[in-house]
């Protein structure tokens, strides 16, 4: 086989655009701490591009956690559910396709997030994808890329959320940095704020735990720019949308009509501060346009985007109308090879980020190389016939096989375990966690025991389809480690060859040096097959026959 790397290699370079040309509406949903939204899109492959023809948003508050255990209280969660399906009854009106959503800061850290999400699926059939901080910052980039042309110049974006802050610095192309870091409207008002109005005792301390929370993801952007770069800075989200909004009936008494594009200044910014600052919650809700809710998290919101403009060294702020949800859209775009252009360095993240990961744990290239095209082989010819997974767990299996022995970084000892530890809590750009926790799943069970209830990391698959995905490909990649058991490619090919009648699935090797007998690796392969065996219900017979080639 071809390898993957190589394949990755060229994918950079041409990319190929999928021959699609009729109109298709998707809806896109976020599930943030503060609210829910979601736009419903018509895409456009000929452009390619989307238009949006609907939005809704429903402010529910799941940041608004319970402060004893951190957990997502019944109302948050009930007005969630009331949400999401009001969301689900405007895309099926609008004869949306597919719905596809994404939960952010709240959901990921309450210890009944995943409960949560359970309920949804359960209750609605919505299959709700938990994505990193880091994962929604990229998303974040692709939205606005989306919306404004950075001409291969600097950016940076700021994104300021009910719980999180992203920011983000690329020229159009591939980001240099994304970092998220916990601190957001909802947050910072639920943790600081008792006084109203703000005492300046209070203020003081928000704004200097701001400051502090800021200063790594900060330092590590401006790692990344240059003495001579002069970068723009992009604002997107509610709280800063509300700015800018307060900001125009302030100046003009005209509420600009789109937003995009609107500039706001640090100085007016800081004027808007003092104000807000200086006001009760009852005197805020008196600025036309300000609802209830925002009114109690604006001024953190306010505070927390002056302190990022002053670290950041940067005078004004330019408004972008797109966000996370359309960063949703254009990634469902791009995994559906309708984008290329100044986008296409994008649609290999996935395979990019298992490979920067690989290089962090030292691991050997090459042979994760041979287990990836093994397992692949396996995979493929196995397919119609042993299993019926398709594109989307191949992936899966191929980032699984290329990780697999990342825990040696840790040790040597129960590697198989380190590996799983070190996939599960790296940043796998592209992936949401449900997608992670498999590929760490497959790479700890690619040795040693089976899958089982009892342990801790099986039990992390909530889903029942991404169980049987671990059961099913996880015994394939033990068979692809085994033929490569001293890493040095021995086995040059595998063929399967599924024989019903007699309950058994023969391979037949072909080595890569004539005369070499893969004494060692069909020593391994017997050692290791009965996992695929119990899995398949038929037994597996190793062949090493050079002349068996001539006949296939």
């Amino acid at each position: 086989m071809v390898s993957s790397v190589r394949k990755i290699k060229k994918s950079l370079v041409n990319f190929p655009v999928m021959a699609i040309e009729h109109e298709r509406i998707l809806a896109a949903i976020d599930i943030g701490t503060n609210s829910i939204h979601m736009v419903v899109v018509r895409v456009l492959p000929v452009l390619p591009g989307f238009s949006i023809i609907a939005k809704e948003k429903t402010t529910v508050r799941l940041g608004d956690r319970d402060k004893a255990t951190g957990n997502l209280t019944d109302a948050a969660m009930q007005r969630a559910i009331e949400a999401l399906h009001r969301c689900q009854t405007i895309a099926q009106s609008l004869n949306a396709e597919s719905t596809i959503a994404v939960a952010t800061s709240a959901v990921r850290e309450a210890p009944n997030g995943r409960a949560f999400l359970h309920r949804v699926e359960e209750e609605l059939g919505l299959w709700v994808n938990l994505i990193s901080g880091t994962e929604e910052a990229r998303r974040i980039y692709l939205g606005v890329l989306s919306g404004m042309e950075f001409n291969e110049k600097p950016h940076i974006v700021i994104d300021i959320g009910g719980g999180s802050t992203e920011l983000i610095l690329g020229d159009g192309h591939e980001p240099q940095s994304l970092s998220s870091t916990k601190v957001g409207a909802v947050r910072l008002t639920s943790e600081f704020v008792t006084t109203d109005p703000i005492s300046e005792a209070e203020f003081q301390v928000l704004q200097a735990y701001i400051r502090g929370m800021l200063e790594r993801s900060v330092d590590e952007l401006k790692s990344h720019l240059h003495p001579d770069d002069l970068p723009r800075l992009i604002g997107t989200s509610g709280t800063i949308e509300t700015l800018a909004c307060i900001h125009a009936r302030l100046t003009s008494g005209v509420l600009p009509s789109p937003l995009q594009g609107y500039s706001l200044s640090l100085t007016d910014l800081q004027d808007i501060v003092n104000r807000l600052r200086c006001m009760s919650y009852a005197e805020r809700l008196q600025i036309p346009g300000l609802n209830d809710r925002r009114a109690e998290i604006i001024l953190a919101g306010a505070l927390i985007l002056q302190e990022a403009m002053l670290m950041l060294g940067m005078e004004s702020i330019t408004i972008c109308e797109r966000s996370l949800r359309e960063g949703m859209i254009v990634d469902w775009m791009l995994t559906h090879g309708l984008i290329e252009d100044r986008m296409r360095f994008q649609s290999s993240v996935r395979e990019r980020s298992i490979l920067r990961i690989a290089q962090r744990y030292r691991i050997n290239l090459f042979h994760s190389e041979q287990v990836a095209d093994l397992a692949l082989s396996i995979f493929d010819q196995t397919k119609g016939t042993l299993h019926n997974w398709g594109d989307e767990e191949r992936e899966l299996l191929w980032a699984a096989a290329i990780l697999h022995n990342s825990g040696h970084h840790v040790s040597h000892d129960s590697h198989h375990k380190h590996s799983y530890y070190l996939i599960r809590n790296s940043d796998l750009l592209g992936y949401n966690e449900i997608e992670i926790e498999t590929i760490a799943n497959l790479a700890r069970y690619h040795r040693k025991s089976n899958p089982k209830k009892k342990h801790e990391n099986y039990r992390n698959l909530t889903s029942k389809k991404h169980r049987r995905i671990v059961e099913q490909l996880s015994p394939i990649l033990r068979l692809a480690v085994a033929l490569d058991r001293r890493q040095i490619g021995a086995v040059k090919r595998v063929v399967c060859q599924y024989h019903p009648e007699a309950g058994e699935l023969k391979l037949l090797l072909e080595p890569t040096r004539i005369g070499d007998e893969c004494a060692l690796e069909l020593w391994s392969l017997n050692l290791k097959k009965p996992s695929f065996e119990d899995q398949y219900g038929l037994k597996v017979v190793p062949v090493l026959e050079s002349a068996a080639w001539s006949v296939l």
